[in-house]
């Protein structure tokens, strides 16, 4: 199988960098100053034990790589650059006939749980990846993922109808690659639970950290709304002490000289891609609780805040923990 990495960046850039080292085949898919980093100099993989510099194969468009009958597409964008990235791809050809959508798995490596319904309305394989995978892209060609004895936990499952032989397959090739790799039945619970984590993002990214005790207010009382949404819902999820347990002891931050973890949101104000995925993070809350009733007026605050910091131009740290609060006590969430 020849993996296809829709998106380079701190996920993509991590997974297709351990595959391509443990000896699969591997194509990256990137643009601008990324790809011409990745395409003259290689990917430079900074982990635990080194900086990797990888000559993986790197395309700028789907029609610079002739698609195969056994490839598997990785979709590893953030979730609002999706659409584009599905509507590109659905449509190629593959090498015996039909495209892309008719013949080949895509996995939703991505947060969020809106990704594996849009790749569904266009893809007849979804699986959906819960990523546990600390890591960051901030430079182009190079990626940072700081955590071992593996690099990441990646529970994969097929989208709608559980495991099967392809999800098996690929979580074997992930498991030669440094990652643990489960398969689940039920990989869109692991997925909701993660979600509930990913609500701080925004707190990190908007205040430049999410580590004081105001900060973690916030944080505690966004989660608190998520877990509330999503029972008024009907949602199962992964407990918090359930994706403790899978990363203790497997995937342990072991820091890097010089580097710094940061999460994927404030990575995104801080390079100024000029989009961020908080829509579909505390924007999933917000739709959720509107649905079944339930307020969520931090979760719909902090989405806001992070539409202004994008359309503002601001870095990480415009605004602090105490002027959220403050805007949500004065009901300034929308």
């Amino acid at each position: 199988m020849r993996y296809i990495f829709i998106g380079s960046g701190a996920i993509g850039g991590s997974i297709g960098g351990r595959l391509h080292e443990s000896g699969r085949s591997v194509v990256l898919v990137a643009r601008g100053a990324h790809f011409e980093a990745l395409r003259d100099n290689g990917l430079r993989l900074g982990v635990p034990t080194g900086t990797l510099t990888l000559d993986v194969p790197v395309v700028a468009r789907p029609e610079d790589v002739a698609l195969r009958e056994d490839d598997v597409l990785v979709l590893a964008v953030k979730t609002q650059d999706s659409v584009a990235a599905l509507d590109a791809w659905a449509a190629r050809p593959v090498a015996g006939g039909g495209t892309a959508g008719q013949r080949l798995p895509l996995v939703c490596a991505q947060n969020g749980v809106e990704n594996e319904r849009l790749a569904l309305r266009r893809f007849h394989e979804v699986y959906g990846m819960c990523v546990v995978l600390p890591s960051t892209y901030l430079n182009p060609g190079e990626v940072v993922a700081p955590c071992g004895p593996y690099t990441g936990a990646l529970v994969i499952g097929r989208y709608g109808t559980g495991s099967d032989a392809t999800a098996r397959r690929i979580a074997d090739d992930l498991e030669k690659a440094h990652f643990l790799a489960p398969v689940a039945t039920d990989v869109m619970r692991w997925k909701y639970g993660k979600l509930l984590g990913n609500l701080a993002n925004v707190v990190e990214a908007v205040c430049g950290s999410s580590s004081d005790a105001a900060a973690q207010d916030l944080v505690a009382r966004a989660k608190a709304e998520g877990a509330s949404a999503l029972d008024a819902a009907g949602i199962a999820y992964a407990s918090e002490a359930e994706i403790t347990e899978l990363r203790s002891g497997t995937v342990d931050p072991q820091p890097i000289a010089g580097e710094r973890t940061r999460g994927s949101s404030w990575q995104s104000l801080a390079r100024g891609a000029g989009s961020i995925e908080t829509d579909y993070l505390n924007g999933e809350i917000v739709l959720l609780g509107r649905e079944h009733g339930v307020p969520t007026p931090v979760n719909a605050a902090l989405q806001h805040a992070a539409r202004e910091s994008v359309s503002q131009g601001r870095d990480p740290g415009g605004l602090t923990a105490g002027e959220l609060s403050r805007r949500i006590a004065e009901g300034v969430t929308a």
